[in-house]
């Protein structure tokens, strides 16, 4: 009769772990991927900020993610930037940018996420991340000061590769 028990009590358990694997594995972070911009479909203000071209390639981390960015900015010149961050809203480093050095993240709801990014302690941009429905298209939107402490916006529209 003990060990009926202990067996009934271990097959709940097997169950109800393999159920949480399956829910975590199918519910997952829809940030997570490579996503290529879309020039056609984004909008840069100024027009002469709108870059040639550049990719995201975001993996999970605990609570979070990492993020690797590169492409081909304005002036034809390349950048790679990068950072690894939880939705938290604390601040985390920002790599291989002269503009900004932290970046943190808050978590809206499944798809959104909301950012801000500094330089020297002080913002100079923030921005909403929306995935679609569909886990195709990742809009980003921002209104962030460019090197030279002007005004930009941009709304950034990227597929998933």
């Amino acid at each position: 009769k003990c060990m009926r028990r202990y067996i009934v009590i271990l097959a709940v358990t097997m169950i109800f772990f393999l159920f949480a694997l399956t829910t975590a594995a199918l519910g997952g972070d829809p940030n997570i991927g490579t996503w290529k911009l879309n020039l056609a479909k984004s909008k840069y203000d100024p027009p002469s900020s709108t870059p040639k071209g550049g990719t995201m390639n975001f993996t999970t981390q605990d609570n979070g993610v990492k993020c690797i960015s590169e492409g081909v900015e304005a002036d034809g010149k390349p950048y790679y930037a990068g950072f690894a961050a939880k939705y938290d809203g604390k601040d985390y480093p920002y790599t291989g940018s002269s503009s900004v050095d932290t970046i943190s993240y808050t978590r809206v709801d499944a798809n959104t996420l909301d950012w801000v990014v500094k330089k020297s302690g002080k913002v100079v941009g923030t921005g909403r991340t929306v995935v679609s429905k569909d886990g195709k298209t990742r809009t980003v939107t921002a209104k962030e000061k460019d090197d030279k402490g002007r005004d930009t916006s941009r709304t950034s529209v990227f597929e998933k590769q």
